[in-house]
Parts: C-alpha cells; structure tokens; sequence
C-alpha cells in the first residue's frame, strides 16, 4: 500500500500537525509514504522525515490546474494507492479524481467549529463526498454530521494523538520564571477567545505578580491579533503575558511551563490538549469538543463553561496555589494520554480504515 498525505499549508496547526506526523509514522508500515503540501510550506516542513516523499504544489487558486496536472502526475508516477486530504485539501484531490480516478480518496474532517456545524458551508463538501471512499472525524459530532449530511456511508471517529519532537532544535526561551508559566498553545483565531484567559489572568494578576502567560501560535496579524495586543497592553500585563507566534520547539517549551490552558469556544478534539499531557503539564481547559474525553475527571485537570471568565478564574487561581495538586494531576493526565491516546493503537486504526476500502 502507497499512502499520501494532502494539506494547505505546513504552518503549525492541529491538522497540518496530523499530516505530517501521519506521513512520517506510516513509513514504517506501509509500502511508502508520501506528502503533499499544496499552497503554502511552513516551519512544520524541517519535521517532515527525509524517507517521506514530498510534494509541494504552489497552488495559487481554487481552480489552479497546473497544480491538479502536477498531483495527479505525482500520484501516477509513484502508484500511490490512498490519497489522505486533510482539511481544505479535499477540494483539489475531489477535482484530481475527476480527471484520475484510480486512487481512493479518503478525506479527514478537522472542522474546529464543531460546537456551530449549523453554520458550516458544505455545498463544495456535500459535491465531493460523492468522490470520497471513506471520512475520518476527529470527534464524535463531525462523524454524526458526515453520516448525516455527506453522500458516503463509510465514516469513522479516529483520535487525535500527540507526538514529542525532541529532534527540533531547542531554540525558544521563555520568558518568567521556572515553575510559574502558563502557556496557550493555539493559533490566534477567534474561536480560540483568548480573552476569556487574559480576563481571568488579570483578576488574579495583583496577587500572583510572578506568574506569566505565554501565547504561543501563528499570528495572523489582523483584527482579533491586534485586539489582543492592544488588550496587554491597555491592561497593564505587557510584563507577564508574551505573544510569540508561531514555534517549532514546542516541547521544548511545554518543557518550560507549569500549566497548559485553552480558552476556547469551539474545539474538535484539540492536539494542544494532549500535548499538554504528553509533557506533563497541569491542564485547565474550556468543556467544548471532545476535551472531556482528555480531561474526563477533575484527577487529571479542571473543564470549565467557555465564556464562564469566573469559573476559569477560580480553576486558574487553584492550580496556581496549589502546587501538590497540580503536579499530582499533571501526572494523571500523562498516564490518561499514554494510555488512551497512543500513536501506535491509532496508527494501526488508521491502516485499518485503509485496508478496508
């Protein structure tokens, strides 16, 4: 079996993530593994395993279709057998398939949104799924909306996973101090509602003056990026809350931190949480997504209301002045994410999947 890996982009998401750790771990298990980065490369590029075929395709339109000759060349040329489109990518391998039908066409749901799948745009979605021979959900609602809204009966649920990559070179130091740092690993979206953090970070700011929040994600310099910064700095937190932008150590700087938090209003089942277990950090997180299947009981952290700034206030201040219990349930929630999200059991789910169609 000959596999590829399809994504937009290499920046540091939670899908692009997944496809290159996908590619990479499938090396060993199946005939050869390819990847296909299609509009934009990105600092997840140096992760990609140097046995790993790779394609980028400098797609410049919808429509591009130089770009859809040069995949289906590539997938030709190399006999590959199942192409995996992550995300947005399924557009151009439906279109691929339209002039070159020889491959199955798996495609993989990582719509973030889940918490608001009536809003969802799904007319291109609805036309290609009558090209697709099997759907991955990243949780339990996007299985359910494909089974219900797509034209294909073959759907199934498949973990996300997190993976240490301790071969990147080290090269981002925090800021603060050891043992004081709370990070934010997620891109600045919207849907990410910094602001309900920064909010509670504030309230207890006075009392905890050698604490600091550390926002590490890309940075896509627009309206809700200048709020933030505008929000530091009118707040008076510009000395204990730091944007960084997009990293590629990230666990060398989950390495540096105490606590991992997300804030956000809408999730699938979000990498950075198992990240955070994977690294042992104690973990404070918004109940939306598939979160309370990482976080399934306060032993392992706290899940609170997204928007609730008062209940995330609380769970903050406790893990902050807590350091016994904290450390104990950093520790629950690293055995929790080594037992039930391990990259070999859901590695073997997906070759699976693939051998099934």
């Amino acid at each position: 079996m000959k596999t590829l890996q399809v994504i937009d982009t290499l920046d540091t998401g939670g899908a692009e993530k997944l496809a290159v750790t996908y590619a990479n771990a499938l090396v060993t298990e199946v005939e050869a593994s390819f990847l296909c980065a299609t509009r934009k490369e990105g600092l997840l590029k140096n992760q990609v395993s140097e046995e790993v075929g790779y394609l980028f395709l400098n797609r410049k339109s919808t429509f591009d279709f130089a770009a859809i000759k040069r995949l289906k060349a590539f997938i030709k040329e190399n006999e590959i057998d199942i192409v995996h489109a992550h995300a947005t990518s399924f557009f151009i391998v439906f279109l691929t398939k339209m002039i070159y039908p020889k491959f199955k066409m798996v495609w993989h749901d990582h719509y973030g949104n889940s918490e608001f799948l009536s809003e969802r745009k799904s007319f291109a979605l609805k036309i290609a799924s009558y090209a697709m021979n099997g759907i991955i959900s990243v949780n339990q609602q996007l299985k359910e909306w494909a089974e219900g809204n797509l034209a294909i009966d073959k759907v199934t649920y498949l973990s996300n996973f997190p993976v240490k990559n301790e071969t990147v070179k080290a090269s981002t130091k925090l800021h603060g101090i050891d043992g004081k740092r709370i990070v934010c690993l997620a891109n600045l979206r919207p849907q990410k509602d910094h602001f309900l953090l920064l909010r509670a970070f504030k309230s207890i700011q006075n009392a905890q003056k050698d604490w600091t929040v550390h926002l590490v994600g890309k940075d896509f310099e627009d309206e809700y990026s200048r709020k933030i910064k505008l929000y530091i700095h009118d707040h008076g937190l510009s000395e204990n809350v730091f944007v960084y932008g997009s990293r590629e150590d990230v666990s060398h700087i989950l390495a540096q931190c105490a606590i991992g938090v997300l804030s956000s209003q809408s999730e699938g089942l979000p990498i950075a949480l198992l990240e955070y277990g994977l690294h042992e950090l104690a973990v404070l997180a918004t109940d939306v997504g598939e979160c309370k299947r990482v976080v399934s009981d306060e032993t392992k952290g706290f899940l609170v209301a997204s928007k609730n700034t008062e209940a995330f206030t609380k769970k903050l201040q406790y893990l902050i002045e807590n350091e016994n219990d904290r450390a104990a349930k950093a520790k629950k929630m690293n055995e929790h994410i080594q037992q039930h999200f391990a990259q070999e059991a859901i590695v073997q789910q997906l070759i699976t999947f693939y051998s099934e169609l």
